[in-house]
């Protein structure tokens, strides 16, 4: 698509019909507190070049905290990582850091 021609969030470019409203934005689940948090700890190589990087899954909440553990994890750990799709990727071989970092918080990490 070109600069000039974006369609929004939904692909809707135009509607004819004189009653039709836009589906709203659905609101962000909100964050589970953190002793309900099921998370996932686990190192992958796969489409990264042969690197290893830790990532953890099963967080439920908004992406603003997701961001914010995600940065907490990394300055813990000294690397470098993201967050995003509900995954926090971190730099390298972390798990045992990351895993004692999460338990001393309350987080019930596997």
């Amino acid at each position: 698509m070109s600069k000039k021609h974006k369609a929004n969030s939904d692909g809707l470019v135009y509607s004819t019909d004189p009653d039709f409203i836009p589906a709203s934005d659905e609101p962000e689940a909100e964050t589970l507190p953190v002793s309900q948090q099921k998370l996932r700890i686990r190192l992958e190589t796969k489409h990264r070049g042969g690197k290893a990087a830790t990532v953890i899954t099963g967080f439920i909440g908004r992406d603003d905290d997701l961001e914010s553990l995600s940065k907490k994890l990394k300055t813990h750990c000294g690397t470098g990582g993201s967050a995003k799709d509900g995954e926090i990727i971190i730099q390298g071989d972390q798990r045992p850091k990351v895993l004692a970092w999460l338990l001393q918080q309350g987080y019930p990490a596997k």
